[in-house]
């Protein structure tokens, strides 16, 4: 049991883990090298999607969609999707995603000529699986080397961290007030009846003992 109670642990905060990393924005430091429409019928990825566009038809299977490609310092290319949130989850409240494309366009440059931004985005990029991060704001950079502060990560983390340790906190008196006595009150009661079990087999034993002999 102390296995599968760990387990369940361990299964628990990696969802929890994992939930947070692909909602809470990152910022990426790169150049644009390209910006394209293309037209996507989502299927079993549908998830890694976001919905239609602020006013487009949401009856619609398949829909146009901004893509954003880019190349870091490391040489590594990386293409976001440029999606709109609206009120969906995740709450970013994106409306712009057609203001933000001509952006893109605009900080287009070369290798010989970078102009570096900071991409702030959410999301995952799988190959396989044929999903890419949602950029959400695109900021010009001095250059590659620029440190950016998760300012916004780190306080959500710590409120969330302050909440998770609060209820701990309660529920650990919360146990030590009303369950752990309980629980020694039914253990007391096992062990007296255990007791009361194993005397009376003896007494029994003993009596037939006494009538065989």
């Amino acid at each position: 049991m102390v296995y599968v109670k760990w387990a369940i642990i361990l299964i628990f905060w990696t969802a929890v883990g994992a939930f947070l990393h692909y909602t809470l924005p990152q910022r990426d430091i790169a150049r644009i090298t390209d910006t394209y429409e293309k037209r996507i019928d989502p299927g079993e990825n549908s998830w890694f999607w976001a919905q239609h566009d602020v006013g487009g038809d949401p009856n619609t299977t398949n829909r146009d969609v901004f893509f954003i490609q880019t190349r870091g310092a490391n040489g590594k290319v990386m293409v976001y999707r440029n999606e709109d949130t609206a009120w969906s989850w995740p709450p970013y409240f994106k409306v712009n995603s057609s203001n933000l494309q001509a952006e893109a366009v605009d900080m287009k440059s070369t290798a010989e000529n970078p102009k570096w931004v900071a991409i702030r985005h959410y999301g995952w990029r799988n190959e396989f699986l044929s999903i890419f991060p949602n950029a959400v704001r695109i900021t010009p950079v001095a250059g590659p080397d620029v440190r950016l502060i998760p300012w916004f990560n780190i306080i959500i983390l710590t409120v969330l961290a302050a909440i998770v340790y609060a209820i701990w906190v309660r529920w650990r008196r919360f146990r030590q007030r009303r369950i752990d006595p309980l629980l020694e009150n039914l253990e007391d009661r096992v062990d007296i009846a255990g007791e009361a079990i194993a005397e009376r087999r003896s007494r029994f034993r003993r009596w037939l003992d006494g009538r065989r002999g």
